[in-house]
Parts: structure tokens; sequence; C-alpha cells
């Protein structure tokens, strides 16, 4: 009888992780990648941040339509809702990543490093680019495939194929399931806590930076102050804005999702194109010039008729027509193209600027403070009369004189205007829209603008009734907003009141309505409330 050798029991199959634990494990590891990202972007380039950068990249590539959605849908919380949908399709992503991977690893890593790449894309596409925004998405997408590879090690040893028979005298057996969740746990809140140290220093040298710049001004030459605003220059009591918003309070409209950070040490503006000589300006040449203060009402074109995207503020600055002068605009320039830091631009017409007394600037200050951050620190322009999509570039790196077929700027390219002067309108902000009111004698309050040109009445009418001349507040100048207010009786019931404004050319407010694409919208505001 021939001995035969026992055959080789056949392998048994590998134990899949349990789902949750794997989709956890896809979860820890981007989280822990973003934290790392966040982390070094905060150190050596704030603007490479890869969560922020796809953001940006996004708002970019969004065609027209869907940007007006999202702007409609959201009005300023675009940002925050975009931001937080990513944050949930990124973690699904995420889960899917460890999913794929309950037997092995190799899927959800290639997942991960998918994301990875996105991120650098994202950074190397961006408009402002250079080598150093590359070692954030880079460390988060070395990190996200090490802390998934480890953590998907640590929960395979975790299962029971992998748990020896009999105690491990040396101690070295399977780490328990509840021990690689504790870890790994621990493990990825030190890299977010990471993320967030990053993000607080990056915090700490913009209010070092922003500090410095106060010093700077508060020794600068101003030569014009603005007036005092003058008593009854509104009708805050009785609903109305106050006359100068704070800068807490300030409207805020643009594409950046993280804010520029950039430092008046190491800030500079050029002046190049169609110029008979390039000038560059950094922060203490711009504040060696004499300063002047300008009360200025700002409004953005997104805002629909009786919409809330309108302030005011004292901004302090160069005037930017004599920083022109000096460069020697050449004929035929139409257009300032300006530049933000983060690659932004808007085309301001030349001859615009150029009028002696339009008061364009070049604006260091707000409200009696260095520019806010989210306002356009160090630097951005202000020019009365235009909506700020074509005037009021935020934290100004560039301004390149050409023309229009030359260039095109971030919104004209996008179906909006060339030109936006800023149209004659008003807003009701007494009653708000389906509020109740006692019956009887009532007062009617609200704000009218038409900047550069300034207001000369507002007429007020209740349920399609006669037209009746508003009291105007006392006007500051004609670049700011004028509160009104007319006192109306109302009987118990439903009523619809409505506004329009007269400047001082004689235009009245435009009756039609019409969608603020593509040069801002018209029509009477109206709001129905309730008397009883």
């Amino acid at each position: 009888m021939t001995a035969t050798a026992p055959s080789a029991p056949p392998p048994s199959p590998r134990i899949a992780l349990g789902r949750p634990v794997a989709a956890l494990v896809g979860l820890l590891a981007v989280v822990a990648a973003l934290g790392a990202g966040q982390l070094v972007a905060g150190v050596v380039s704030p603007v490479s941040a890869p969560f922020l950068a796809v953001g940006d990249a996004v708002i970019r590539l969004a065609p027209q339509p869907v940007v007006e959605f999202a702007k409609d849908a959201f009005g300023t919380a675009d940002k925050p809702v975009l931001l937080s949908g990513m944050a949930v399709v990124l973690a699904g992503i995420a889960a899917v990543a460890g999913l794929v991977s309950r037997r092995r690893p190799e899927p959800g890593t290639a997942v991960i490093t998918a994301l990875g790449l996105a991120g650098c894309a994202a950074v190397i596409f961006a408009p402002a680019f250079t080598a150093v925004d590359l070692l954030a998405p880079v460390v988060a997408l070395g990190v996200g495939v090490a802390v998934f590879r480890v953590l998907h090690r640590l929960a395979a040893r975790a299962l029971p194929d992998h748990r020896p028979a009999g105690p491990d005298p040396a101690g070295g057996g399977g780490m328990s399931r509840r021990g690689m969740l504790v870890g790994s746990s621990v493990a990825v809140g030190a890299l977010s806590l990471g993320g967030a140290a990053g993000g607080l220093a990056l915090g700490n040298r913009v209010r070092d930076s922003r500090r410095a710049a106060a010093d700077l001004l508060g020794r600068a030459a101003v030569v014009e102050r603005a007036p005092a605003v003058p008593p009854g220059a509104d009708f805050a009591d009785l609903g109305t804005p106050s006359m100068i918003t704070s800068n807490a309070d300030f409207y805020r409209i643009d594409t950046a999702l993280r804010i520029p950070t950039g430092s008046a040490a190491d800030w500079s503006l050029r002046i190049h194109g169609m110029t008979e000589r390039e000038l560059t300006l950094t922060y203490p040449e711009l504040l060696a010039r004499p300063l002047v203060e300008r009360t200025i009402t700002l409004a953005c074109v997104s805002n629909p008729v009786g919409g809330d995207l309108i302030s005011t503020a004292t901004f302090t600055g160069v005037e930017l027509r004599d920083v022109l002068l000096q460069a020697g605009v050449r004929p035929g320039a139409e257009q300032l193209l300006s530049t933000s830091s983060d690659g932004w631009t808007a085309g301001t017409p030349v001859q615009v600027v150029l009028e002696p007394d339009r008061g364009a600037l070049l604006a260091v200050g707000m409200n009696g403070e260095p520019l806010p951050p989210e306002h356009g620190f160090p630097v951005r322009m202000v020019v009365p009369g235009l909506y700020g999509y074509v005037s009021a570039t935020k934290w100004l790196t560039d301004i390149e004189v050409t023309t229009f077929d030359a260039a095109h700027a971030y919104w004209v390219d996008r179906g909006w205007a060339e030109r936006a002067p800023i149209k004659t309108q008003s807003r009701i902000d007494r009653p708000r829209g389906f509020a109740t009111v006692p019956t009887g004698r009532f007062t009617v309050a609200g704000i009218a603008w038409a900047q550069h040109t300034g207001i000369a009445a507002v007429q007020v009418r209740v349920d399609g009734g006669p037209w009746q001349q508003a009291e105007l507040a006392t006007e500051v100048n004609r670049d700011t907003w004028r509160m009104w207010k007319l006192d109306v009786d109302v009987a118990p019931g439903s009523h619809t009141v409505q506004s329009r404004a007269v400047d001082r050319s004689g235009a009245t407010q435009v009756e039609t309505r019409a969608d603020p694409v593509p040069d801002g919208a018209t029509g009477w505001p109206a709001v129905v409330f309730t008397a009883g």
C-alpha cells in the first residue's frame, strides 16, 4: 500500500470587514487627508487648501444657469450651501472607498488617490498658482492613502481569522476592533486639530498684518475727511438701515470660498498696458500719497427688486484718477481690467474713472479701520455709481489698461454687461412683507438710491391709489442712499404699498420688472401687509 501525502486544505476565503467598519475607515482617511492639507496650507500657502480649491474650481466651471440658480435660491448663503454639499458628497465617496475595500485595500486606495489628484488639479489650474501651492494637496494625498492603508490593516487584524488561537506570550496578538477604532480616531483627531492649528496660525498672521496696516494708516496724511453724517440722515427708528453700515453688517458678494490672506507688507499693485509708463506701488508707497475719505453706497448687480445687497460705508483711500494720470492713459483705452489676488477680474470703463468728480478710490480703510479681510484687505477698488462686478475689485493686485475687445472680465464672460451704471431704485423697509400693522395712521419707510446722480424724490402709493410724495431724509451726498418715509391711513384688511424713486436727472424708477441679468434688476417694489 503506497502512502500518499495528505492534500493541502483549500485556502479559506478572506473574511471581509464589516460594512460600518469599512465605511469608517474610508471616512477617517479622508478626514485625515483634509486636516493635513489644511495644516500645510495654513503654514505655507493659504490658497492651496485642497477642499476649498476644489470648491473654487466648481464655482469657476459651473454653467451660468447653475450659478444664477444658486444665487437666487440661496442668496448670500450660497457658499456655505456649496461647501456643505461638497462635504456630503465627499463623505459619500469616502464611505464608498471603504465599502469597496472590505476584502483588500487596493480599490479604496485608488479612490483616495483619485480624490487627492483632483485636489492637486484644482490647485494647479487655479487662476493664481505657484509651485509651493502644490505642497498642501500632495501632503493631503499622501496622508489620505497612508491612513487608509494603516486603518484597513488594523481592521483586518481584528477579524477572527487573524486572531491567534491562544494567548500570545509576546503580547503581539491582533488588535481588537474597539482598540482599532479608538486608536485611529485619536490619530485622525490629532490631524484634524493640526488643520485647525494651521487655520489659527493663518488667522494670527492676518491679524498681525492688519495691526501693522492700522499703524501705517494712523500715521498717514488724510487730506480730505468725509463730512460728518448730519442729523436726520436716516429713519432707523422706523426700520430703515442706519446711514452707515457697520463693517460686520456690510453685505458680501464675491466668488471667493476662502478669503485671500495677503499681508500689507507683501502687497503691491502693478498698473500697466495702454499706459505711457508702468507703475508698481507697494502698500507704504500707496499710503504715502494724499488720502481722502468718501462716504459711498455700494450695490450688487444681483440685488433683486427690494433686495438687501446694498450697504454704505466711509472708505479711505487714494484717488484712482490721480494714479492713472501719473501712469498716462493712452488714447483708445476703454477699460481697467483689475485682478484680485485669487485671479478674479473686473472691467471698469476708463472714462468713468477719469471723470474729475467721480471719486474712484484705491481704498485701504473702511469706517475708520483697515479694510476687513472679507472686504478686500489690503487694498480694493471703489468706484461710485457702478455695480460692484465692474468696479469694486477686492484684494486688488493688478490693473491693466486695455480695451473691452482685448480682454473679458470674469462676469462678462458669463453673460453680464460690459458697462453697468447703477439704476435708480427704491426699497420698502416698513412694513415688512405680510406684516400686521395697526389700523389708522401708519408710517411707511424705506430707502432709495441713484449713486452719482442723487435722489430727488420718492413717491408712494397704497392699493394702486394716487402717488404721494414721501418725506426725504437729509442727504449725505449723491453717492449714498437716501431714506424716505410717508404717513398713510390704512383701513382693516389686506393692502399693497408700492414705491418709486426719481433721481436728480428727472428719470423715474423703471416700472417693468426685469431680472438682474445682464445689467441690474428693474421694477417697482411692492409689499403686501394687513391692517387690523
